[in-house]
């Protein structure tokens, strides 16, 4: 009983000591540290990177600083000189056929007819086929720049902060989706129209026509609704050029607005 007893105070006091050194340490660690040992740690002792909420707290303050209006109007103010540049460029002899991001190309139902010309020596005549194509193209854009720009003043962006910060053409695609079907309603009738100023229309007649009789196929295809889609496509891609150039090189803020706004997005 006595070396039980023994034991048993022999334990206590070893726990005692125990506890003694364990309360030395962490008020060593604290004086050194500042870290306080008695405090549980949270967060399955995960701590919070403070980077990282700084980084988050600093953008939404950068936006905070954005009345939605102003938002909206730097994306507005980005497409617009997106499409004046783009139309701007393109509006010109070679401006999309010698321009590969939105040259037209033969259409993929005509392209048999193309290989076919070209297997019989006349590629040329195929060759200048396209390139009428593309002086259509070159021709009607100019007077489309109106619908385009109706298109953007008159748009209401209602997520416009998802918009700033999306990706490097977030606008584009958001004004692609709400204006292709107008754009294509309105922009086909110039279309056709430059398709028979530039004598695209009568080229691709007499080759379709050819072409069948040669065959004994009945090719066809809307060359209107394709070129109009095409062009259509090609100012969306110049536009969404400028909106990443924007995005991304602050020298291309030319304005105030544009500054203000894509300069907030910066701090993502």
């Amino acid at each position: 009983m006595k070396k039980n007893i023994f034991l048993a105070a022999g334990l206590l006091f070893s726990m005692s000591a125990q506890a003694q050194i364990l309360d030395i340490i962490k008020s060593a660690v604290k004086d050194k540290t500042g870290v306080d040992l008695n405090v549980p740690v949270k967060n399955n002792g995960t701590a919070t990177s403070p980077t990282t909420t700084g980084q988050s707290n600093h953008s939404s303050a950068n936006l905070g600083n954005l009345t939605s209006t102003q938002i909206s109007s730097g994306l507005k103010e980005a497409l617009s000189m997106g499409v004046t540049d783009g139309v701007k460029k393109l509006a010109v002899t070679d401006g999309f056929f010698k321009n590969e991001a939105v040259k037209i190309l033969m259409p993929e139902k005509l392209r048999k007819i193309d290989t076919t010309l070209r297997s019989i020596g006349m590629g040329s005549l195929a060759d200048e086929g396209v390139k009428l194509l593309n002086r259509a193209a070159e021709d009607a854009v100019t007077e489309a720049a109106p619908i385009f720009t109706n298109a953007i003043t008159s748009m209401t962006i209602t997520d416009a902060k998802n918009i700033l910060l999306g990706s490097n053409n977030a606008a584009t695609n958001y004004l692609q989706g709400k204006t292709q079907t107008q754009l294509f309603n309105a922009f086909q009738p110039k279309v056709k129209a430059s398709l028979g100023k530039v004598g695209a229309d009568t080229l691709w007649k007499n080759l379709i026509s050819k072409y069948n009789t040669f065959t004994g196929q009945s090719v066809t295809t809307d060359l209107n609704e394709y070129v109009t889609t095409e062009t259509i496509n090609g100012v969306f891609k110049m536009v969404a050029d400028k909106e990443s150039g924007i995005r991304n090189t602050p020298a291309m803020r030319t304005t105030s607005i544009l500054q203000k706004v894509f300069g907030a997005q910066d701090g993502k």
